[in-house]
């Protein structure tokens, strides 16, 4: 059973940076494939991007490309999303999410309990 904790999450004002760690325990982190999703308040939860095993694999959603980055560290169990130019339609509930396999993903099996960024205009 795969454990993921998010951390980094807060209140930042629109055009700032932040960035949100996951990390992961419970399985050999490389075999899984991983995920940011994010939901924001009356809204579904949604992909924001993901990352293959070795981290040579990456894909965003439109709303974020460019502005978002993600990468994760296989020595040291974790998956970060750099989230730069804020804005404030970016608030919501962030999710790290992971699933066995080594390709890039919409759909998991493992989801970490969230944290919240608030971006003030």
């Amino acid at each position: 059973q795969v454990q993921l904790v998010e951390s980094g999450g807060g209140l930042v004002q629109a055009g700032d940076s932040l960035r949100l760690s996951c990390a992961a325990s419970g399985g050999t982190f490389s075999n899984y494939a991983m995920g940011w999703f994010r939901q924001a308040p009356g809204k579904e939860r949604a992909f924001v991007a993901a990352i293959n095993w070795s981290g040579g694999g990456r894909s965003y959603a439109d709303s974020v490309k460019g502005r978002f980055a993600i990468s994760r560290n296989n020595s040291k169990n974790t998956v970060a999303l750099q989230m730069n130019n804020l804005k404030p339609e970016d608030t919501a509930v962030y999710y790290c999410a992971s699933r066995f396999g080594t390709g890039l993903y919409r759909e998991y099996d493992y989801w970490g309990q969230g944290t919240q960024v608030t971006v003030s205009s």
